[in-house]
């Protein structure tokens, strides 16, 4: 979002962009109610017909791991390196694609992760890291928060394709018309390659 947002007001510095962070499954009815023209979000399982959505990208999963743990040093790991291990996810309800990722992901090892905690942001996750209460399956971009005592290490998976990687979509409400919005579309579209290769 922020190479985005420093590109759409280099080609379009009169148009005010103002930005609500939340879940996915809070923004995508703010779309219905008018309140946002654009979102990017988890797309769901199961997409109200009213909204038209753009794939974007599929981001990589990383762990995080505490700064002093034993794996913190490699340059990559397995899911069984870490089957072991206290994980701690985000809550299903309000980040199905973020928890399912850690689930599935033991699941198709022939594994189950051992959860010993369940919180709402990732934040508040990579905090708890820190503090060696576990470690956890989070997306790469993650990696740019500055919280000192972790150490993200690229999760190596067996399998090819979208296994270990969340999708990212654009969301609006279908049929409408919005060209502050569709200017925004189209220098995502123009740019979208070099914003996946940091994804």
């Amino acid at each position: 979002l922020p190479p985005l947002l420093r590109d759409f007001r280099a080609g379009h510095p009169d148009i005010a962009v103002q930005l609500l962070e939340d879940k996915t499954v809070r923004l995508l009815p703010k779309i219905l109610s008018g309140a946002l023209d654009l979102a990017f979000v988890r797309p769901p399982d199961r997409a109200d017909k009213r909204l038209e959505f753009r794939d974007l990208l599929q981001e990589t999963a990383v762990v995080a791991l505490p700064q002093r743990h034993a794996l913190a040093k490699r340059r990559s790991i397995t899911l069984a390196d870490i089957a072991g291990e206290a994980m701690l996810v985000p809550d299903r309800r309000s980040r199905p694609h973020s928890h399912d990722l850690t689930v599935k992901l033991f699941e198709r090892s022939g594994l189950t992760p051992r959860i010993v905690q369940v919180a709402d942001e990732k934040q508040t996750i990579i905090n708890l890291v820190a503090t060696k209460l576990g470690v956890a399956i989070v997306p790469r971009w993650t990696a740019r928060m500055a919280v000192s005592g972790v150490r993200f290490v690229p999760l190596r998976s067996k399998e090819s394709g979208p296994a270990g990687r969340l999708p990212l979509a654009a969301a609006w409400l279908r049929g409408s018309r919005d060209p502050a919005r569709d200017a925004m579309l189209a220098v995502l579209a123009a740019r979208l390659r070099s914003y996946a290769r940091e994804a």
